[in-house]
């Protein structure tokens, strides 16, 4: 694991900590080919630098977000804004559904909006694959 990020993991309490180690643990291991990096504060993956998964620490719980998980047609996943992200909160480790997790990784690789070029493109997006 990137050591910058099992530190932001290591800052949260016992309960966000295991959640966030897991999280980071199962997208380490399904995206391998990413680079990890604490992004706007907080552990993101990127593929060709496009972002594609992260996690953060809310008030109520953690959130896992995929940048294009709007086109990924999960119910486990709920729309976070007017892009394409996509987002589920945990407030347990148990609540976290690994098989899900894998299949939603699996479709960040394979779906993507272009994120990198957003400023560039004025706030457009486009469907790199």
């Amino acid at each position: 694991m990137n050591p910058e990020v099992q530190d932001y993991n290591n800052k949260q309490t016992a309960a966000d900590k295991a959640i966030c180690d897991l999280l980071a643990k199962t997208i380490d291991e399904n995206l391998a080919e990413a680079e990890n990096k604490i992004w706007h504060a907080h552990p993101v993956w990127f593929l060709d630098g496009n972002p594609v998964a992260g996690y953060s620490k809310l008030k109520d719980s953690v959130r896992l977000l995929f940048w294009s998980g709007q086109s990924f047609e999960e119910a486990g996943l709920t729309n976070e804004d007017k892009f394409k992200a996509a987002e589920a909160r945990y407030n347990s480790v148990d609540e976290v559904n690994v098989e899900d997790l894998k299949r939603w990784l699996a479709k960040a690789r394979d779906i993507q909006w272009d994120y990198k070029n957003i400023v560039k493109r004025k706030g457009r997006l486009e469907r790199l694959k």
